[in-house]
């Protein structure tokens, strides 16, 4: 059981790596160095023998292994990102960067993406060490850079060039699972991920003949892309249920006492009421255009127009994304990658998802545990190149109308005390039989 210094230091942990601002930007504009060489030094702390990784200098990333007392047990993978989505500080209540406590909250940038979980582990590992615990088997620990970016820097980069320190690990864990989610009924789901869609970020490309802006131009790039950028908007794209989907879907229809029509799932969903919300977005791929560039002057017709397209595909299901892609863009505009992952999807019937189960139950039992797929993606997929099946589980008890999904990348991001309190407590407890 975590001890009271644990969940002292879960707090100040979450706290102290919110005030070190590790701000990813993009195209390189970020240095976790700082926030890297304090999980080391705590990590130290606990016995632990920590290496720094960096495929660009000062974008660091943390790998530590503690060893299990089953030799002959595959290794668990638990994984953290130091980075965090930039913050305006004009639009929130606090200063964003000051890890303030306040009224049993703590407040800032990554407190639930995800310097929070990254906090968890630090203080789970030094609990083991003041009692002398080891786990069953290997536990690998990975704090990650560029997460909120390419990952090129972060779990991209610890895949390809240094798989060596992952050798044994067949699982991993990460963010986004096995929070409370409140239907507005008094019931209280645990969602766990067990898959991920696929990211497809797209670029578009336009082009025409330039001209002066009084002309008549039938071939103008602007026009083009803009009706290209439209019906990728307003497409409907298919139902696609995936295993983890359908898990889900079957779950949730029994929890509420209605019939699990799979075969009208839009109808079904409506029957879930808010609970929808946790499989809705995960039933079909998506394109949702995001940017748009184009022109110097507004009396001159350029000869080429951009747009961005954050797609999502499912797994399985991404030659279907592109062949929609490639009809949606027509023959004026053209389309490539500008990053692309896989999906993900891990199964709901291997032990280590019934000991995440068992964890949850055992420390929130008017709780109920769920599978989910997440609509986004984690460095899980990064992983995944090793061989390492990924699951989301970073426990939180949260009180009702708290809106965990609105923290992510939000306005005045901020966890309960004790919401992270029963996070030490059940990432201990899977940890030590995980």
């Amino acid at each position: 059981m975590a001890d009271e210094q644990a969940l002292d230091e879960v707090v100040r942990f979450t706290s102290e790596l919110i005030r070190i601002d590790t701000a990813n930007f993009g195209g390189g504009d970020c240095r976790e160095r700082p926030a890297a060489e304090y999980a080391a030094e705590r990590l130290a702390g606990a016995g632990l023998e920590p290496i720094l990784l960096e495929r660009t200098e000062g974008r660091t990333n943390v790998v530590a292994r503690v060893e299990g007392t089953d030799p002959s047990a595959d290794a668990l993978l638990v994984h953290g990102h130091l980075d965090v989505v930039p913050a305006q500080a004009a639009d929130w209540q606090v200063d964003p960067f000051s890890g303030e406590v306040r009224d049993g909250v703590v407040w800032g940038r990554g407190a639930v993406d995800m310097k929070n979980m990254d906090a968890m582990i630090l203080a789970v590992v030094r609990a083991w060490a003041r009692q002398g615990v080891r786990p069953r088997r290997d536990i690998v620990i990975a704090f990650t850079a560029d997460e909120e970016a390419s990952a090129e820097d972060g779990s991209g980069f610890l895949a390809d060039h240094h798989p060596e320190l992952f050798e044994g690990c067949t699982e991993g864990v990460s963010e986004s699972g096995a929070f409370t989610f409140h239907d507005g009924s008094g019931r209280q789901l645990y969602p766990i991920a067990a898959g991920e869609r696929g990211t497809g970020w797209v670029k578009l490309t336009a082009r025409g003949r330039a001209g002066h802006g009084s002309k008549v131009n039938k071939e103008n790039a602007v026009t083009r892309l803009a009706a290209a950028v439209t019906r990728i908007g307003e497409h409907d794209w298919p139902l696609r249920l995936t295993p983890t989907v359908t898990a889900a879907l079957t779950e949730l229809a029994a929890l509420y006492g209605v019939e699990p029509d799979l075969a009208r799932v839009d109808l079904l969903l409506d029957k879930l009421g808010p609970a929808a919300k946790l499989v809705e977005s995960t039933v079909r791929n998506s394109a949702n255009p995001t940017m748009l560039t184009a022109g110097y002057k507004v009396n001159v017709i350029p000869g080429e127009a951009v747009a961005y397209v954050d797609g999502r595909h499912l797994p399985g299901i991404e030659d279907e994304f592109r062949a929609t892609l490639d009809r949606l863009t027509g023959p004026d505009v053209d389309w490539e990658f500008q990053h692309r992952e896989t999906a993900l999807q891990a199964p709901l019937d291997s032990p280590t998802y019934a000991r995440m189960r068992a964890a949850v139950e055992e420390f929130a039992p008017e709780g109920h545990v769920v599978p989910y797929c997440m609509s986004g993606g984690t460095d899980a997929k990064q992983f995944s190149r090793l061989g390492i099946t990924g699951y989301g589980f970073t426990p939180l008890r949260l009180p009702e109308g708290y809106d965990y999904q609105a923290m992510f990348h939000g306005v005045d991001e901020r966890v309960p005390v004790e919401a992270l309190h029963f996070g030490v407590r059940v990432l201990d407890r899977f940890l030590r039989t995980a």
